[in-house]
């Protein structure tokens, strides 16, 4: 079989940049374009591997040290957290991409190479895209310790609810709903207030307690009321943040 080494030298430029300018997007680097076109030059050089006589071990060690210093020379150093985030995205990246095309080589055999260059950009797109969509919703979680007025406490996973944005017209707190169910052992409601809410189809009253604070990824936030649903329950989340918590 012949194998075209400019050719291939080539196809593996796009495909390092392209891997590389995704990572950077995803992550959010703002890396400038000379540095993305040096690091898929440098990570080109992995072709020129195959034309050496060399066993499978040494051949894999080879490309991890390129992979790892295409990465460097790309995104530079800050700290070994920022290295190690750079390399893991770079090569999950680079799996999802071979995966695809491989798939797309066994499913079309007659697939050619301008083709696959052509649909490298579009599965990369989508992977970019479904990864911030999935950030944004772990960005939404938080861990939350409520504190009650008694002293008690209660752990917590809080959902930042963007349509959320309750607040009591009287106290002029913002309100942060929890599931009544959670309370039961922890909390004795003795003398709640009752706060108007407007839901899509009607108006209701919604019952509320005072708190003495709330704690969410180590920060106390205080001027919060607790208002208690029996409808609400989710299995992913135990209480609904108020929006406002987004502002503060």
């Amino acid at each position: 079989m012949k194998i075209y080494i400019d050719l291939l030298f080539i196809l593996n430029f796009i495909y390092d940049f392209l891997l590389l300018m995704t990572v950077d997007i995803t992550l959010k680097r703002n890396i400038n374009i000379k540095r993305l076109l040096l690091g898929s030059l440098f990570g080109s050089l992995s072709t020129f591997i195959i034309l050496l006589r060399i066993n499978k071990y040494i051949l894999l060690i080879m490309k991890i040290i390129i992979g790892l210093s295409m990465a460097l020379i790309t995104y530079g150093y800050k700290s070994f957290k920022y290295f190690l985030e750079n390399n893991l995205y770079l090569y999950m990246t680079s799996v999802i991409l071979a995966g695809f095309l491989y798939f797309l080589k066994i499913e079309f055999s007659n697939l050619s190479y301008f083709l696959i260059l052509l649909i490298s950009p579009i599965i990369l797109y989508l992977y970019i895209k479904q990864t911030k969509e999935l950030k944004k919703i772990i960005n939404y979680y938080r861990k939350v310790i409520i504190t009650f007025k008694n002293n008690k406490t209660i752990e917590l996973t809080g959902f930042i609810d963007t349509g959320n944005n309750l607040k009591d017209s009287v106290t002029n707190k913002y309100i942060i709903i929890v599931n009544k169910k959670r309370l039961k052992g922890i909390y004795n409601i003795r003398s709640p207030m009752y706060v108007p809410i407007k839901t899509v189809n009607k108006t209701s009253l919604l019952e509320c307690i005072g708190i003495k604070n709330i704690i969410v990824d180590n920060k106390v936030y205080t001027g919060y009321l607790l208002g208690i649903s029996e409808e609400f329950n989710n299995k992913n989340y135990d209480c609904l943040l108020n929006y406002h918590l987004m502002e503060e």
